[in-house]
């Protein structure tokens, strides 16, 4: 092991001067030609693709960057709906504008209107645009807010969801005339359900009796002076929550605003994936409709149709022990694809169709092991298409309907963000490395490519860093896929540090179809680094096997996969061993915490709301279900501990001697940010050299959908911290 105090002695002379160095740098004008940190704003995303029921027109969404008005330095995600005529190439307009953006754009039937989603005071609200001309019109003023617009076949109903809290299911007597309860327990210990809503009946008195004490205690949870929690899952992506929200479907005259909307489902459920039957009657619908197990607990998924005029259910699949989602309905009505998967999640789904009227008997499978999303018909209902991540990329498919031969259409180094398909018209949204975000009308095929405006054309002025892939097999045998990226710059002849990117998960998977690291990777290379990224064992991608590998074994088995493909990228010329670097974020967290514990060729590190203690995680993140999932049972099980405290970075922190610096959201709840404090003070006591950053406020999702200004905050800090342990001379001087 390298004995730290030399390593601080070796490195002391060099600090100073690479510090001034690299604030040097930062002051410098950027050359245009390069990426830089602030290009991150001028990324346009395409997505939302909906194409008219005739195949003449799409619209579509465009979120950007902008930025915000209250503070300079600020920016603030903005979208907004966009249409494209095919047969006119100048057609391209903007349909709405405004600071509060549209989302969610859906056409009627005839093409006449559009409807969309915009917020209004902090609810979502629907909105209908004529297409012959003429402003957007208001038509829900739901206090609970609606979404996911779907219009009946004949474009005179419209069905939407809101999600509302099961007190105001309980109280609503529009919602909920007889009041009615949930069927399962609410699992207020000692209290039963028909007394938990009646605690604000009497007059609040912390010194009366018992109901008026109760009164009291509740009036103190409204007034947010206490939380009490009795739910499982009691953490949200950023707090502590009680809340229990449930997904209901409306139905509304979208041209008569006069009548309220109409709550055709019912009971104490979250349902999903509503679309109409050709007859306008029943729905087709996916969720969890146990009456008897609380919604925490149940990880099923159901698939049923359920009739408008009399609210009756009939389920079609359902399974203890399975997930039956993403119910598509084939245009003609008879039959729907949908997807079905084990409860533990860490397993490649399979596709699936069958009859609506004899599902158990007409099931038929698909073989394709990689997992599908986004399943869309033909008119002729001869192929389901779908994308699947795969091998780097994430390329749109399809399956032949009669005989199961499944085709991928598009390459692995791109990947298809979003899609729509209608009769012979396929419009696809594609990242790729020469372009962030740009759309597309193709053929059936997904041949001959139109590009549909350019959004992103300040790219085609910059320099740019194409990855290169290889492979090799681990000690696994497994097959293990690598991409490297030299420095923009690159000159023959000259090394360069090397920075080793890993992927979160565990089950993510990178490669140059992968939009959320677009970025990044240029703009590392614009700096002078080179990169290389990998997905090892359990990265999604790959197939089930592959998928699995890293069942019990999320420290070594892993950390030897990415330290193969460094070993790969290190023995090349230009590579500069003494300037390697390590970063990864969420399970590459903790992987880089594992590593680093383990292996001391890094200059420094990096880790972004990581997880550091598998025992404790269990508590405080929303991902705990993890812990069952990958480690076969839980932290008060003996065998399971012993796994948990032997996969644990922590357990190894005295071995690390790295300079290191973490980072995590201050209200990061998918990971808990006790993690990184415990990570932290831990290396404190050891003295060892470490740096801690916190965002206040941001959540796990900081570096994709975050504060603009902290996404770039953690980058830039990323990149300074290196630049202080750049061993910078010892390249002039070789």
């Amino acid at each position: 092991m390298l004995n730290f105090k030399l390593l601080i002695m070796k490195n002391i002379a060099f600090i100073m001067v690479s510090f001034l160095l690299s604030l040097s740098l930062l002051s410098q004008p950027a050359d245009n030609n390069l990426i830089t940190l602030t290009d991150v704003f001028k990324i346009k995303n395409l997505g939302g693709i909906a194409i008219s029921d005739d195949a003449t027109k799409v619209a579509f969404t465009v979120t950007s960057s902008i930025p915000d008005e209250s503070n300079p330095l600020d920016y603030k995600y903005q979208t907004q709906i966009y249409s494209y005529t095919f047969a006119n190439p100048n057609s391209l307009v903007q349909l709405t504008t405004g600071s509060e953006g549209a989302r969610n754009p859906v056409w009627s039937p005839d093409g006449k209107w559009l409807c969309f989603v915009r917020n209004v005071k902090g609810k979502s609200q629907l909105f209908l645009l004529p297409m012959q001309g003429g402003e957007a019109i208001q038509i829900t003023h739901f206090s609970y807010g609606a979404f996911e617009p779907v219009w009946s076949p004949d474009g005179k109903k419209i069905l939407f969801a809101s999600a509302i809290a099961i007190e105001d299911i309980v109280r609503d007597t529009h919602l909920n005339p007889n009041h009615y309860l949930p069927s399962w327990s609410l699992e207020k210990p000692g209290i039963e359900n028909k007394d938990i809503f009646k605690f604000d009946q009497t007059k609040p008195n912390p010194d009366g009796s018992v109901n008026e004490t109760r009164t009291y205690l509740n009036l103190n949870s409204k007034d947010k002076k206490a939380l009490v929690l009795d739910k499982l899952n009691f953490q949200n992506e950023l707090n502590l929550s009680a809340d229990l929200n449930f997904k209901n479907y409306f139905l509304i005259d979208p041209f008569n605003n006069n009548l309220p909307p109409v709550r055709i489902t019912l009971g104490f459920f979250n349902y999903s994936n509503a679309q109409f039957f050709p007859d306008g009657e029943n729905v087709l619908m996916s969720g969890n409709l146990d009456p008897l197990e609380h919604p925490d607990r149940s990880l099923k998924s159901e698939i049923f149709v359920l009739n408008i005029p009399t609210k009756q259910v009939r389920t079609l699949l359902s399974d203890n022990n399975k997930r039956f989602t993403q119910p598509v309905l084939a245009p003609g009505g008879e039959s729907f694809a949908f997807l079905t998967n084990s409860t533990s999640f860490v397993s490649v789904d399979t596709l699936c169709i069958t009859s609506v009227h004899n599902p158990l008997k007409d099931i038929k499978h698909y073989i394709f092991d990689r997992n599908k999303n986004k399943l869309i018909w033909t008119n002729d209902e001869s192929f389901i298409y779908f994308t699947s991540q795969s091998n780097g990329g994430v390329p749109i498919c399809r399956v032949e309907v009669k005989t199961g031969h499944v085709e991928v259409l598009s390459d692995y180094e791109s990947g298809i963000t979003d899609y729509d398909l209608v009769s012979d018209k396929l419009v696809i949204a594609k990242t790729e490395v020469r372009n962030p975000s740009e759309l597309y009308l193709t053929n059936t095929l997904a041949k001959y490519p139109l590009r549909i405006g350019n959004f992103n054309e300040w790219v085609s002025n910059k320099t740019l860093s194409f990855p290169v892939k290889n492979t090799f097999k681990d000690a696994k045998g497994l097959e293990i896929e690598y991409w490297t990226m030299k420095p923009t710059q690159f000159k023959e002849g000259q090394t360069y540090p090397l920075l080793l990117e890993i992927h979160g998960g565990p089950s993510a998977m990178w490669g140059p179809g992968e939009a959320s690291m677009w970025h990044e990777y240029q703009y590392f290379c614009s700096k002078g680094y080179g990169i290389v990224y990998s997905n090892p064992r359990g990265s999604g991608g790959y197939g089930n096997q592959f998928l699995r590998s890293n069942i019990k074994d999320w420290g070594a088995g892993p950390a030897s996969d990415v330290l193969g493909a460094l070993k790969k990228v290190t023995t090349q010329s230009w590579v500069d061993t003494h300037n390697v670097f390590i970063t990864g974020g969420s399970y590459a967290g903790y992987l880089v915490a594992w590593i680093i514990a383990h292996n001391h060729q890094f200059r420094a590190a990096c880790s972004q709301r990581g997880v550091y203690d598998l025992t404790t995680f269990f508590g405080e993140g929303n991902a705990w279900r993890l812990i069952p999932n990958y480690f076969g049972g839980y932290p008060w099980e003996p065998k399971v501990k012993e796994l948990l405290i032997k996969e644990s970075p922590i357990t190894y922190v005295h071995q690390i001697v790295t300079p290191y610096i973490i980072f995590h959201g201050g209200n990061d709840r998918r990971t808990g940010f006790v993690q990184a404090e415990m990570m932290f003070r831990s290396l404190k006591v050891l003295n060892r050299p470490v740096e801690f950053v916190v965002h206040p406020g941001a959540s796990h999702e900081i570096t994709r959908s975050g504060d603009g200004r902290q996404k770039i905050d953690q980058m830039l800090r990323t990149y300074e911290f290196f630049e202080r342990w750049r061993i910078k001379e010892y390249v002039v001087n070789k």
